[in-house]
């Protein structure tokens, strides 16, 4: 069945749209990637667009030597890993049983946490809170206080929901308990679904930016987002690299170290998310929709 004249003005008009914002997106990454790599007198006489002129690594040398953000990485990865790993153990612990009809007092636990996401403490509260636990300036404030989004454990509910009941009548009749179903049954059919709230998790970790300034004190613990924050705002970045040689010094410019800082931030991003695209349409959707 061809489509109508209307239907494709929509689409053409709907792919122009989409054209347009992914060119406002992409554009201004170019022009980050192309400043961390240009030379100082091109970057200092505006003639950097989208492509780095006099290429050059510099930036990142001296970004690499100078400054912590190595060890930012590696907070960073492991905030990220461990958290997102956690993250996908509780979530799914907790929508499993919720999306059961023969749970008792389901409604009840669905709403109660549904109720969370509408009315929440409050930052001092939750201060007070990681405090009096004595979780301030480690890495568990920022595990414990995230550990379970409301919306990717309803997006789990919905999708455990959906699953045939014959399926799981014929693994019990085969003697599966529902820690075997769970694992063996359950998941691996859930991997669209999972995959997409492992992206979310990851994201919101790798991002994290208020909480760590909140909760960590220890400079040696901050990650990529609080590290490329302070190199961004610091008048006085280039000075702070102790080891910096004074031949150099006349070789850098602030904004190709902040464009290089914020390059190392952004890809590995983007480097995760191709292989979990796939999944994500998909399973946000079918997690949306079904129950």
């Amino acid at each position: 069945m061809g489509t109508s004249l209307g239907e494709r003005m929509f689409y053409a008009v709907n792919y122009a749209l989409l054209g347009i914002i992914g060119l406002i997106c992409i554009v201004p990454l170019f022009h980050i990637v192309a400043l961390s790599l240009s030379g100082p007198d091109a970057i200092a006489t505006g003639r950097v667009s989208f492509w780095p002129v006099e290429p050059t690594l510099l930036a990142y040398k001296h970004m690499i030597d100078g400054t912590d953000i190595l060890n930012a990485f590696k907070n960073s990865v492991i905030i990220t890993a461990a958290g997102t790993a956690m993250n996908l153990v509780f979530t799914i612990l907790a929508a499993y049983p919720l999306a059961k009809k023969h749970f008792y007092f389901r409604r009840f636990f669905t709403l109660a946490i549904v109720f969370t996401m509408l009315f929440k403490a409050g930052m001092i509260p939750d201060y007070l809170l990681v405090k009096s636990l004595g979780l301030v300036n480690t890495y568990w404030s920022l595990w414990l206080m995230g550990l379970i989004s409301v919306y990717n454990l309803l997006i789990l509910r919905s999708f455990f929901a959906g699953m045939p009941e014959e399926l799981e009548d014929a693994a019990r009749i085969d003697g599966s308990g529902e820690w075997r179903l769970l694992g063996q049954i359950i998941l691996p059919l859930s991997l669209p679904v999972i995959a997409t709230v492992t992206l979310f998790y990851a994201v919101g970790h790798w991002n994290a930016f208020f909480n760590v300034m909140i909760y960590i004190h220890d400079a040696e613990k901050y990650n990529l987002s609080v590290l490329v924050q302070n190199m961004i705002r610091s008048s006085s970045i280039l000075a702070e690299m102790s080891n910096l040689n004074p031949e150099d010094y006349v070789q850098l410019t602030p904004e190709a170290v902040k464009s290089a800082s914020v390059v190392v931030m952004t890809v590995p991003m983007l480097l995760v998310y191709p292989f979990l695209q796939k999944y994500f349409v998909k399973g946000a959707l079918i997690g949306a929709v079904k129950g």
